[in-house]
């Protein structure tokens, strides 16, 4: 009789890998530092060095972890590096990681209570909890009209919350309109595409000198646009934009969205955690008046890719714009009405178990020390504005409200894009750049995890001394 083949790691053997990964990502963090933070290699160099064609018979893990030490780790950009001080926060965490990997274990789908209840009891109870750890307005909690979900970016929930407000008209598609600031993120142009909207249909409001929306220039526009016939339905306001951290004024836009009856969604996307302190609470004055909000515990809260927590005044006008159920998915659980599914709050079917990861950090950490790393980093930030004020070289092309530094030398576009160039080419630290009143303005963004004042006093003296160098 032919042996039957088992081409499965054994329990033993996944075993004795899992806890080599587990050691391995606890030297890589504990040694990230000193890696370049941004990649040194060149465009094709990691595909070179990767096999034609696939191995026909499985290899050893020895001879796969040997490729992720030589191959993969120098094609990587350290976001876990204490110098990373690019684009946004990413900060992960221990508890994170462990979450993820249960998730990853249990192999769950969570797209119906019935397909496992726990990951969708789970998931509501801990973005509950966020209701008010963040003091949100109640009525995003799931015991009101509201409830929260977690989406993967804070680009699926803009774009769900904008079908949820497309399906509240009877308007033609072609007549609707929507609306945020010249320095909204991307991703509501990209939703507007998605969602069937001409991009001739999204107005970019301008901003005020903080490089907030002007509320008196959202109300000309939308009379303008009702007096030419169209129907505004879609506003989407930011609490901490990603050139400039501005702010934009909720109470003045949301009693707008009100006034004409706009679907009013704020995205908090990396400021939001910063509403864990009391004393940062004044970000989010005016929410009470949104439809819809989200911000990204992937971002600030020690918690890792994916995780943006997305929340709905009115939950049944959001499932009634994604709801579709097919024959296959019907279940006693779901007809009862008892229980939410959270495949009607969300683009695809399928989901993951990401809730676990959330509670873990919030359970490991608790309310007390989440706060501390907020405090830590925006004070770090203010510090290092202070250097910048003090510096004749250079100017603050804003006041930084929370932990996000928009500065520039004052020698004009070419000095701060050589500065930005040598700076990263170098790898010790990786900054971004933005275009602020069309100048060049570079952006130090402080939240990682591991971030010290050693590491941001090292970041300033090295651009100090790039500058004079050029």
């Amino acid at each position: 009789m032919e042996e039957k083949q088992n081409y499965h790691m054994s329990s033993a053997e996944f075993r004795q890998w899992g806890y080599k990964t587990i050691d391995w990502i606890a030297d890589y963090l504990e040694n990230v530092e000193k890696l370049p933070v941004l990649s040194q290699v060149e465009p094709g160099d990691i595909r070179a060095k990767l096999p034609k064609t696939a191995p026909q018979q499985g290899e050893s893990f020895a001879e796969i972890f040997k490729d992720i030490d030589e191959i993969i780790v120098p094609g990587l950009t350290n976001w876990q590096s204490p110098n990373f001080f690019a684009f946004f926060p990413t900060g992960i965490s221990a508890p994170s990681i462990l979450g993820e990997l249960l998730s990853a274990g249990l192999g769950i789908q969570g797209m119906l209570w019935a397909t496992s209840p726990a990951c969708t009891e789970l998931e509501t109870h801990v973005l509950d909890w966020l209701v008010d750890m963040l003091e949100l307005p109640s009525h995003f909690k799931s015991s009101e009209t509201g409830g929260g979900v977690i989406q993967d970016s804070a680009s699926s929930a803009s774009l769900v919350a904008l079908v949820a407000a497309r399906e509240q008209t009877t308007a033609d598609i072609s007549k609707l309109v929507a609306y945020t600031s010249t320095q909204a993120h991307s991703s509501i142009e990209k939703g507007c595409k998605i969602a069937g909207l001409s991009s001739d249909n999204l107005r970019l409001i301008e901003v005020d000198a903080n490089y907030a929306m002007r509320p008196d220039a959202l109300q000309q526009c939308i009379e303008t646009d009702i007096a030419a016939g169209l129907t505004p339905f879609y506003l989407a306001a930011t609490v901490g934009t990603t050139s400039s951290n501005a702010i934009d004024p909720l109470p003045e836009l949301g009693a707008i969205a009100q006034k004409y009856n706009i679907w009013f969604h704020v995205d908090g996307a990396m400021s939001g955690t910063a509403a864990l302190c009391p004393e940062y609470r004044w970000i989010h004055q005016g929410l009470e008046l949104a439809d819809s909000y989200c911000f990204n515990p992937h971002k600030w809260m020690l918690t890792s890719f994916d995780c943006t927590c997305f929340y709905v005044r009115d939950r049944t006008k959001l499932i009634q714009s994604l709801s579709i159920v097919p024959e296959y998915l019907k279940n006693q659980a779901s007809e009862s009405g008892a229980v939410i599914d959270y495949r009607d709050w969300q683009i695809p079917l399928g989901r993951r178990f990401r809730s676990l990861k959330l509670w873990f950090v919030i359970r490991h950490y608790g309310i007390e020390g989440l706060q501390h790393y907020v405090r830590k980093h925006i004070a770090l930030a203010q510090e290092f504005a202070e250097w910048v004020k003090s510096d004749p070289r250079f100017e603050l092309a804003v006041n930084p409200p929370l932990n996000l530094v928009c500065f520039r030398h004052k020698g004009g576009d070419r000095i701060n894009q050589t500065i930005v160039n040598s700076l990263n080419s170098s790898g010790k630290i990786y900054l971004t750049s933005t275009k602020l009143d069309q100048k060049v303005t570079l952006r130090m963004s402080i939240g990682q995890a591991t971030t010290e004042k050693l590491n941001v006093l090292q970041a300033w003296e090295l651009i100090c001394q790039t500058a004079d160098a050029n």
